[in-house]
């Protein structure tokens, strides 16, 4: 519940409502994480409240209707305390479409794929840029840039895969390109080549 921890997280700096909890999110983490939706936001906190994380009051406004403060409680800050001392551990595997897409095209052969990754790689060189600039402009908040700097790092690793892609999927991309018929007659019933003469 990586959300649900931040919200704690925001709130161990003190009472807030909810509205401000989505600007302070969107504040702390930088545009490279994306919106915080607030009607999500606010089933965050009434699952918080309910188990006891957090705790809801009323603050009085003579102009407007009154505010709902939360607040963390005890049992909130040690659930924050040992989620965020904790490793994090991928569970779910390693899925990225750019890994599927580079199936499609080495199937379809040598020039799709050539075709998908030249149009990767300049895809992530614009990127880089963009990052780049991103991080001039954030780097007096050290949270946001570190985010970035994350950005910056994922997006090189990518790159690098998409540089060594043509020379590793050669294989894979010639026998693409050729018919399924061709593949079949170059090969007998056991998956040799067509003249092979099977070993006693």
């Amino acid at each position: 519940m990586p959300l649900h921890h931040a919200v704690l997280a925001l709130l161990a700096d003190g009472p807030s409502h909810g509205y401000e909890l989505k600007g302070r999110f969107e504040e702390a983490v930088g545009p490279q994480w994306g919106g915080l939706n607030i009607g999500h936001l606010y089933q965050i906190l009434e699952r918080l409240v309910r188990d006891g994380y957090v705790t809801r009051s009323q603050v009085a406004q003579s102009d407007r209707p009154d505010k709902t403060h939360y607040t963390l409680a005890p049992s909130g800050r040690e659930e924050l305390l040992g989620w965020a001392t904790s490793p994090w551990v991928r569970t779910s595997g390693f899925r990225d479409e750019l890994f599927l897409k580079l199936f499609g095209a080495a199937r379809l052969g040598p020039q799709a794929l050539a075709r998908l990754v030249e149009a990767q790689r300049q895809t992530y060189l614009a990127e880089l840029g963009g990052l780049t600039r991103l991080r001039r402009e954030h780097a007096a908040d050290p949270m946001v840039a570190l985010l970035i700097d994350a950005a910056v790092a994922h997006t090189k690793a990518d790159l690098e895969i998409v540089d060594s892609a043509e020379s590793r999927l050669a294989e894979v991309a010639a026998a693409g390109g050729m018919s399924h018929e061709d593949r079949c007659a170059g090969t007998d019933i056991q998956g040799r080549p067509a003249g092979e003469a099977a070993t006693p």
